[in-house]
């Protein structure tokens, strides 16, 4: 059971993950483009993280809870 609950859990990440990558580069992505990587990959990191942890991820859970009519496991 461990197995599907951390399949499920990297499913949601990458539900938030990918398009909130996709947007913050379409947005930012000409304007960081002149720093070098590891500054680029920084800001990247430090704006998305909190974002997927904090907003993202838990939204997905909700719909997930209201979409199967069950409560979150946690």
């Amino acid at each position: 059971m461990k197995a599907k609950a951390r399949l499920l859990m990297s499913l949601k990440i990458w539900l938030v993950i990918y398009p909130s990558i996709t947007l913050f580069l379409f947005l930012f992505g000409q304007q960081l483009s002149s720093l070098p990587l590891y500054q680029r990959t920084f800001i990247l990191t430090i704006s998305l993280v909190p974002w997927m942890m904090f907003v993202g991820v838990p939204f997905v859970d909700l719909l997930l809870q209201k979409a199967t009519g069950k409560k979150s496991s946690k």
